[in-house]
């Protein structure tokens, strides 16, 4: 969506201590830009991908792009970009049946499925912990096909609890943020597109960091209110969802937050 993107990508590679640069992306456009992000400086890519069905990715996404998606996957593979990533979303009564299919073909290919469980961050009361599939639920299902065990070289702090499949045809992950939190070992951060740092997905407090810069604070000040936003954060808001398996009420939806 941003016309510019290779050149914020650009941009980014080139800033000292960067390392790792990685893009989240529902990969329609990926297929004729993905080249030209790996010469930019991208290393790594997420996908979101619910369904290898057309019809019912037309209908969970509200764009019948399958193919393009499909094309993009294969073209940020011949263009370098490693490790990529599956990010898919199971809903009960929509697409849970196809986490094994979704598997198969991560393993086929050489990308990595990551199954998100459905967090209450659209604010359109579609929210219903009866819809959630849980992790467990998942992965048993896929342990009744391929034996898998926990990573030993997986990152405690990672939000992704990470399996490698024991016959070695790569790994899969599970981001079981509902039905088990990780907020006591969470170390995000986030900052938004529009300059608001926050510390938690579930919680609206903002400290705002843009206008810190144009005011010509130092960086010692405006590391002091970085600080100051974590010296605050809760225990976390899964939490509460978990306890009170109700949603909570959010200012910004997801994709105004970024992932």
């Amino acid at each position: 969506m941003r016309r510019d993107v290779t050149t914020l990508v650009r941009s980014l590679a080139a800033l000292p201590g960067v390392t790792d640069l990685s893009l989240t992306t529902n990969g329609v456009l990926l297929e004729p830009l993905a080249k030209e992000l790996v010469q930019a400086g991208l290393r790594r890519v997420n996908v979101s991908l619910d369904t290898l069905d057309r019809p019912r990715f037309a209908k969970l996404t509200g764009r019948d792009r399958l193919p393009e998606v499909l094309r993009g996957l294969e073209a940020a593979r011949a263009a370098g970009l490693g490790p990529i990533k599956i990010n898919t979303l199971l809903l009960r009564g929509e697409n849970e049946h196809e986490a094994v299919d979704l598997v198969r073909f991560g393993r086929e290919r050489g990308y990595e499925v990551r199954f998100i469980e459905f967090m209450p961050l659209d604010n359109d009361r579609s929210w219903n912990l009866d819809r959630v599939v849980s992790g467990a639920s998942v992965r048993r299902a896929i342990e009744a096909v391929w034996p898998i065990v926990r990573d030993p070289a997986g990152d405690p702090h990672a939000p992704a609890s990470r399996f490698v499949f024991e016959d070695g045809s790569g790994a899969v992950g599970f981001i079981d943020s509902v039905t088990a939190p990780f907020c006591a070992d969470c170390t995000r951060l986030r900052l938004t597109s529009d300059g608001k740092f926050r510390v938690c997905l579930y919680d609206d407090a903002e400290s705002d960091l843009r206008a810190a810069l144009r005011g010509g604070e130092s960086d010692e000040a405006i590391a002091a209110i970085m600080r100051d936003a974590v010296s605050r954060k809760g225990r976390g808001g899964a939490l509460d969802i978990l306890e009170s398996k109700s949603a909570i009420p959010l200012s910004r939806t997801m994709h105004q937050i970024g992932g």
